[in-house]
């Protein structure tokens, strides 16, 4: 006899925006899932139209009203998904939710998606790590309603000056402009805003810790954007370049050139 399926819950991550962006895995599970429940108007529409699922925005439900709607739906032998925006291990409040799971007995998997602060290096056409100019990414935000950890404040975080996406901060731009100077970026250093990231009205501002602020409020941009800082964004060719491409460098899968 053949077993019974057991009822799953999956954590999808729908991606920055452009529908097209969601894993092949998380659009799979989509079409096979009997209740949907997304995290309302930032998931791309196009993704939760059209499916044979029930389908919930929990855009005004709290936590234990999604949870109990994926412990009902369980008992029921159903599969759901609990489709995030962007990656859901990024700003993605999921850990809460993965506990009462735990708790109930319920199991569950989780599936990536490509994160705001990827899919904005994308859209400025830029490598986030450049070699002799910075090795290091640094995903953060701004204390807001939401604070950070003391050893996370931005102004310490800067004194690094390795590349910055900087989330969720967008409404306070002035104040974000003041703690990376304060920190030690120098005021020319290149900034980025990308609005609403990879939707086909996506704002894109370039400017410099100088300038970025007055960029900002002028394009009335005041939220769901993406902050990106650091030198990597400098137009021109960089100082370095990579060796793995080099043709005096040896590796595994080839033998360097001798330029000699």
């Amino acid at each position: 006899m053949k077993r019974k399926q057991q009822p799953q819950v999956a954590f999808v991550g729908a991606g920055p925006g452009d529908p097209e962006l969601i894993t092949v895995k998380g659009h799979r599970l989509l079409k096979e899932a009997d209740v949907v429940i997304y995290t309302g108007s930032l998931v791309p529409q196009a993704l939760v139209a059209d499916l044979r699922a029930e389908v919930h925005n929990s855009a005004s439900m709290h936590l234990h009203e999604v949870i109990d709607l994926i412990q009902n739906r369980v008992d029921q032998g159903k599969n759901v998904v609990r489709l995030h925006t962007g990656d859901p291990a990024i700003y993605g409040a999921i850990d809460e939710q993965m506990d009462l799971l735990r708790k109930a007995g319920i199991s569950f998997t989780v599936v990536p998606g490509v994160s705001s602060g990827l899919a904005a290096a994308a859209s400025l056409q830029t490598e986030l790590t450049l070699p002799e100019v910075s090795q290091t990414v640094i995903f953060t935000r701004r204390s807001g309603r939401t604070p950070v950890p003391e050893k996370e404040e931005l102004r310490l975080l800067a004194s690094h000056q390795a590349t910055m996406m900087i989330f969720l901060s967008v409404g306070m731009i002035d104040k974000v402009v003041n703690d990376l100077v304060a920190g030690g970026y120098p005021p020319e250093t290149p900034v980025a805003v990308v609005a609403r990231v990879s939707s086909p009205e996506e704002p894109q501002l370039r400017g410099t810790l100088a300038t970025i602020a007055s960029q900002v409020a002028e394009a009335g941009i005041t939220k769901t954007a993406l902050i990106a800082v650091g030198n990597v964004l400098k137009e021109g060719t960089p100082p370095a370049l990579s060796k793995l491409y080099d043709k005096s460098f040896s590796h595994g899968c080839r033998e360097g050139i001798d330029q000699g």
